[in-house]
């Protein structure tokens, strides 16, 4: 059994996300992501398919030549290869779900 807080040692920093892993079980890892308003995650594309989940603030999620505004309680699903970025509208906290196969870095 793996128990993790989304919001335990919660770091934000003005020019780039912070990216945690939370844990990683046999079939997932969990990362979250602290965005400071402003901060942008530049489009890149995953191996695997995610989930995404907006657990506080709010988020422009730029998906196939389209801004999807996401906010609290917000998930998108993506599968393999889609392109996508993110910017930060205001200070945010972002659940990423992974395969466990799937890289972190970004």
């Amino acid at each position: 059994m793996e128990i993790a807080s989304l919001y335990q040692d919660l770091e934000y920093k003005d020019d780039k996300p912070v990216i945690k892993v939370l844990f990683e079980t046999s079939f997932t890892k969990e990362i979250r992501i602290a965005m400071k308003k402003g901060t942008q995650m530049k489009e890149h594309k995953t191996s695997f398919p995610i989930v995404v989940e907006i657990v506080e603030g709010e988020i422009n999620f730029g998906i196939q030549n389209q801004i999807k505004n996401l906010e609290k309680g917000d998930l998108i699903a993506l599968e393999v290869s889609i392109p996508h970025s993110l910017e930060a509208i205001e200070d945010s906290i972002v659940r990423l779900t992974l395969t466990k196969n799937d890289e972190v870095d970004r």
